[in-house]
C-alpha cells in the first residue's frame, strides 16, 4: 500500500513529521461527591500535527494554498482504521520560519511549515 498526504486531491510533500491524534468533545462532564465521573461524550474528532522540513517557495505555497479555504478534504494514513481516509478537516495556526533570504540559498527559502487540521 502507498501511503501519501492529499488535499484536495492534490498530493502534497512528504511530511518530515505526522501525528494523528483522537480527540474526544464532551458536553458536561463532572465529578459526585465520590469522585466518580460523569461523562457526556459526544463525538470524537483526528487532529494531525504536520511537520515538513526544508522548502522551496512553490512547496511552501502549494501546501498553504490548499489548506486556506475554512474546510478542505484531507487523505491521510489513519492510525484508527489502519488505511487510507478522507475526511474533511479545518486548519489551526500555520508556521513556516524563513531559512535564508540570501539568492544562493533560495532552493531551500523556508526551513519548514507545520499546522494541525482538525476534523470538521
Amino acid at each position: 500500500m502507498s501511503y501519501y498526504l492529499a488535499i484536495n486531491g492534490a498530493t502534497m510533500p512528504l511530511p518530515k513529521s505526522y501525528t494523528w491524534t483522537i480527540q474526544d468533545i464532551d458536553g458536561k462532564s463532572t465529578r459526585n461527591a465520590a469522585g466518580t465521573m460523569s461523562r457526556d461524550r459526544i463525538t470524537s474528532k483526528i487532529k494531525l500535527t504536520i511537520e515538513w522540513g526544508p522548502l522551496s517557495n512553490a512547496d511552501c505555497s502549494k501546501i498553504l494554498q490548499a489548506i486556506q479555504a475554512p474546510f478542505f478534504k484531507v487523505t491521510y494514513l489513519d492510525a484508527q482504521t489502519g488505511g487510507m481516509v478522507t475526511k474533511t478537516f479545518y486548519a489551526g495556526d500555520r508556521s513556516s520560519p524563513a531559512y535564508s533570504w540570501s539568492d544562493k540559498l533560495k532552493k531551500y527559502a523556508w526551513s519548514g511549515l507545520n499546522f494541525d487540521v482538525i476534523e470538521k
